[in-house]
């Protein structure tokens, strides 16, 4: 059982090993390795964003607390019966494909046999 144990314990230590990598800076965050912002940049950063006295981590934050609508409650009311059926229909096991299948086409498409214009 020892021999299991330390074999187990080596293949354990050998696969955390092969996952170790060092960073590559010519990878895929190098975009954001090489755009740093320097410390003054970070502080005006740091102080609008206190200035604004907005936390959108905060658990009280209310992104609704100053939202204007440009829209009437019955202009609303009335788009969502309009559109009642079509979403009905779009969110169905078929995934609307019945629905959209049986609208007339806005125009007709017509598909022709023949070369390309640009053939490769």
């Amino acid at each position: 059982m020892n021999r299991s144990t330390v074999l187990v314990a080596a293949l354990s230590f050998a696969a955390f090993a092969a996952h170790a990598d060092d960073a590559d800076r010519s990878g895929q965050f190098a975009a954001s390795v090489a755009g740093q912002a320097a410390r003054t940049e970070v502080q005006a950063q740091l102080a609008t964003y206190k200035q604004a006295g907005v936390n959108p981590w905060s658990t009280s934050y209310n992104p609704l607390k100053s939202f204007q609508s440009s829209r009437t409650r019955d202009q609303v009311t009335a788009d969502y019966v309009a559109s009642r059926d079509a979403v009905a229909a779009m969110t169905r096991e078929d995934s609307g494909s019945a629905y959209l299948a049986a609208r007339p086409s806005a125009a007709p498409v017509r598909h022709l046999a023949g070369q390309p214009v640009n053939a490769q």
